[in-house]
């Protein structure tokens, strides 16, 4: 199933498992950044530093859909979620977020994601709009508290709503 696939209101409680997964997934993998980092990408930055990289598996504890009016996929529809990013086998931060329906075309979703991760070091927070059926959600980090002020750079997420599903984080300061 797509990132922002609908689900009818008969199917919705069977499948909030592998929505929440998908969404949740962002919000997981930015709650770990700058906890443990594990390497430096390959491209310098403009100011000829290296990115903090992450590379982390997702866990997700808590998610809720909204379906506003008029039933079924229409604007406004929105996903609240939170959870935990793992590495080595121990959770490394926590966050949460909201997706919100923005258009709809044909069967096609789009959604604008923002998420909060709460670290040891300070808060990161990203976004990005996400269309139902890719393979890939890239989200931009836009900002952040603490150690992560004035962070920016990317997260990619693959195997979305899977046992599989991972992240990889650039973050450039």
């Amino acid at each position: 199933m797509a990132m922002n696939e609908w689900i009818s209101p008969a199917s919705r409680a069977r499948s909030a498992r592998p929505r929440a997964t998908r969404f949740a997934a962002v919000v997981l993998a930015a709650a770990a950044i700058g906890t443990c980092t594990v390497g430096s990408a390959g491209a310098d930055t403009p100011h000829g530093k290296q990115p903090e990289v992450l590379e982390l598996q997702i866990r997700n504890e808590q998610y809720a859909a909204n379906d506003v009016s008029p039933e079924g996929p229409s604007l406004g529809d929105t996903y609240v979620f939170s959870g935990a990013a793992v590495k080595d086998g121990r959770t490394v931060g926590r966050g949460g977020g909201t997706c919100q329906v923005v258009h709809i075309e044909g069967d096609t979703l789009t959604t604008q994601c923002l998420i909060t991760a709460e670290l040891d070091r300070g808060s990161l927070t990203m976004q990005s709009l996400g269309t139902s059926g890719a393979s890939s959600l890239d989200m931009a980090i836009t900002g952040g508290t603490g150690d992560f002020s004035g962070a920016r750079g990317t997260a990619r997420y693959w195997d979305i709503a899977t046992a599989n599903e991972r992240v990889r984080v650039e973050i450039l300061r």
